[in-house]
């Protein structure tokens, strides 16, 4: 092994690791090309033989063979990166360094044995997943629900209605499925015992034809079309008339909706008045609400000093005591 010369190597058969060959080059004197190192030393590397293909990673790890018990020792000292994986390129940069140590400690027995010496080496490969294009998986769009502008195109439509309202001298005609489905009230007084016999328009009385088509409105579509148009001082009072007709026929939400509106906009000149209502219609939550407002420190003059908490006095002393 020894004055091969620092050119010159000895490799090791090939040996199959994940699918490439590889080999082993054992260079008896320092490697000058790959180590700018004099000293006198042994180098080893571990080889990517196969050519072609894509970049794959490995590490080796190359120990000396005891050659009196068969056991692998590391006579050299632990290579900092014998488990850093390095990457190999058959196209480029196809080599590593695996092992370097002193040629004393090399060559002393019981690991040079009749100039023979014998290397263990442990390969590990990563290779680079291979991802192939996903097809494209058909897909259908479907269009969101439009179920509540159908059924308002229906109320719209007056197409097969089978009861009609009259209310203060304007009718409304309307399905008695659809009413009976949103209002327990309505159920009852259409489809039970309670429903009125004939065709007659049913009469409503003690509301105003504006406030019922509202109500119709939200029965059917679940929404009220100009919501944001009724938030506001000047709309309130239409809020009031909605909150009171969604109690009358039992439509919850409608009911909470306008609990919300009023409870957004209460202000010192109409909480007293949004007390009452509440209190009346059995609002727990906007009541609350109310009593909140009015126990400010800072509004408490002012409401008290409001035409509406002297009404609400004379009318529900209960509320205020």
């Amino acid at each position: 092994m020894k004055g091969r010369g620092r050119e010159e190597h000895v490799t090791s058969g090939t040996f199959v690791v994940g699918g490439l060959h590889w080999a082993i080059l054992l260079f008896p004197d320092t490697h000058v090309i790959l180590l700018d190192d004099e000293e006198d030393n042994v180098t080893a590397f571990l080889e990517l033989q196969s050519q072609g293909g894509s970049k794959v990673r490995a590490c080796c790890d190359v120990r000396l063979v005891d050659q009196t018990t068969g056991l692998a020792s590391s006579a050299a000292p632990a290579q900092p990166d014998a488990k850093t994986f390095k990457v190999f390129n058959a196209d480029e940069s196809n080599r590593v360094s695996c092992l370097k140590m002193k040629r004393t400690e090399f060559e002393a027995p019981p690991y040079l044995v009749d100039d023979r010496i014998t290397l263990e080496c442990v390969v590990t490969v990563k290779k680079e997943p291979r991802v192939s294009r996903a097809r494209p998986v058909p897909r259908i769009k479907v269009p969101p629900s439009n179920m509540m502008q159908q059924l308002g195109d229906l109320l719209e439509s007056k197409e097969g209605a089978d009861v009609v309202f009259d209310v203060a001298g304007e009718t409304f005609p309307a399905h008695k499925l659809v009413l009976a489905m949103r209002s327990p009230v309505f159920k009852a007084e259409l489809c039970g015992p309670m429903r009125e016999s004939g065709t007659e328009p049913i009469s409503i009385v003690d509301m105003q034809p504006v406030v019922f088509k509202a109500l119709l409105q939200f029965i059917y579509t679940d929404w009220l079309p100009s919501i944001r148009d009724l938030e506001g001082d000047d709309n309130s009072e239409m809020i009031r008339h909605l909150l009171v007709a969604a109690d009358r026929y039992a439509v919850d939400r409608l009911k909470l909706l306008c609990q919300s509106i009023l409870c957004k906009n209460l202000r010192v000149g109409n909480v007293a008045t949004t007390l009452a209502l509440a209190d009346q219609h059995h609002c727990g939550m906007l009541k609350d609400a109310c009593i909140e407002f009015m126990s400010c420190p800072n509004m408490l003059d002012d409401v008290v000093a409001s035409q509406g908490f002297v009404d609400l006095e004379n009318t529900a002393p209960s509320l205020v005591a």
